[in-house]
């Protein structure tokens, strides 16, 4: 499979799971009869954001576009990244309704907050890629690795600051102002420092999981052409 084929292959993959997650919400309020979790669908959007800029990011590098524009790119990349992962913390609004099975309202979330996951792991390949390019492999892992946390950091102000991404533009001062009171004694603030490093690990051991397979796919690929 080359690289275009490749390509098709995986965002109609993220496509068809979004249709599929935006379906079970369907299904429910049919079933219901009210209009829940559909804030799952925006968040689900929100989430398609992050991938989208770095499949731009990718193209752009690749076309030789100039580096204040990558820097762009990688930029609004990076403010949007956190919210891939941050659907896992619509857990939190998983509760009994006698409307609806518990069970299958679980299985709604799981599937949003794994096809979020997914769209953030696979944008920051594709940001990696674009950095070990650019600057090596050290740094490619060092740029995947600070994204990491930062996004896990970003979760948390999204999360419990209730802070968005686009605050940085609309309201950047508040945002400025909110996120520093918070961070700014991170060792003070169990909360932040648990979400971090807790969120950091286990998104980091499944961007290793996906990377491990992307580049063995891609050896494959080699090796047969």
């Amino acid at each position: 499979m080359n690289a275009s084929a490749r390509r098709v292959a995986v965002v109609a993959s993220f496509a068809l799971a979004s249709l599929g997650c935006c379906a079970l919400v369907g299904v429910r309020i049919i079933h219901t009869h009210v209009p829940n979790f559909t804030y799952l669908i925006w968040n689900l959007f929100l989430a398609w954001i992050p991938f989208v800029l770095a499949i731009l990011l990718y193209d752009g590098q690749r076309r030789g576009a100039r580096k204040p524009a990558l820097v762009v790119l990688g930029a609004l990349w990076l403010a949007f990244f956190p919210n891939a992962p941050y659907i896992v913390t619509d857990f939190v609004h998983l509760d009994r309704d006698p409307l609806s099975p518990y069970w299958f309202d679980g299985l709604i979330i799981t599937s949003f907050a794994v096809t979020g996951m997914l769209l953030g792991l696979g944008s920051l390949y594709l940001v990696q890629s674009v950095v070990r390019r650019e600057a090596g492999t050290v740094a490619g892992w060092v740029a995947a690795a600070t994204a990491l946390v930062l996004g896990s950091i970003g979760i948390y102000v999204g999360r419990f600051v209730r802070l968005n991404s686009w605050d940085l533009w609309t309201s950047p001062r508040a945002f400025l102002h909110l996120a520093g009171e918070r961070l700014a004694d991170p060792l003070g603030n169990p909360r932040l420092l648990a979400i971090t490093v807790a969120s950091t690990l286990l998104m980091g051991a499944a961007y290793l999981i996906l990377y491990t397979f992307a580049t063995a796919g891609l050896r494959l690929d080699l090796e047969r052409g």
